[in-house]
């Protein structure tokens, strides 16, 4: 519907979406950072208590107001907290600064995990698996063509 160049919206354009449902989705989103959803809006979301499309339209309010970064890949929906988004939870949310999102919380864990634990209990690199010494042997190989290699890129026969 338009009215002398402009749109008019339309009841239909509007989605009313329980506060629970609301409350429920911007929870999860906080405390894990980011959220996964398929493209199906006949179901329920599968961590969520909250039909899959109230999930994503939730998400597109967001992604339109530049809270989330999206990315839609194999029928599935990604949306990625921004750091505005975070502050704009945060209010929503009412909660402290001290508490932070998952995918933020993971850099300081990954950090200290990264040189201990990774390789088992051997230390050496000898539990099984590629340690530094096998990286280390590929790595120095030497990946360059012979001397007299000559691509080809027709169906196979000399140029």
């Amino acid at each position: 519907h338009t009215e002398i160049g402009r749109t008019v919206p339309r009841a239909v354009d509007k989605m009313i979406i329980p506060k629970a449902h609301r409350e429920a989705v911007f929870q999860y989103l906080f405390k894990e950072g980011v959220l996964v959803a398929k493209k199906d809006f006949q179901c329920k979301h599968p961590k969520l208590d909250v039909p899959n499309l109230h999930v994503v339209k939730l998400m597109q309010s967001l992604t339109a107001k530049e809270l989330v970064k999206e990315q839609f890949a194999w029928r599935h929906f990604y949306w990625y907290l921004t750091n505005e988004g975070i502050q704009y939870l945060r209010d929503y949310l009412h909660l402290p600064s001290s508490i932070v999102p998952a995918t933020l919380k993971a850099k300081a864990t990954r950090s200290m995990t990264s040189t201990s634990g990774m390789r088992g209990t051997g230390g050496d690199g000898a539990g099984g698996g590629m340690g530094r010494g096998d990286r280390g042997d590929y790595r120095g190989k030497s990946s360059a063509a012979p001397a007299g290699f000559k691509p080809s890129f027709g169906r196979g026969g000399s140029a």
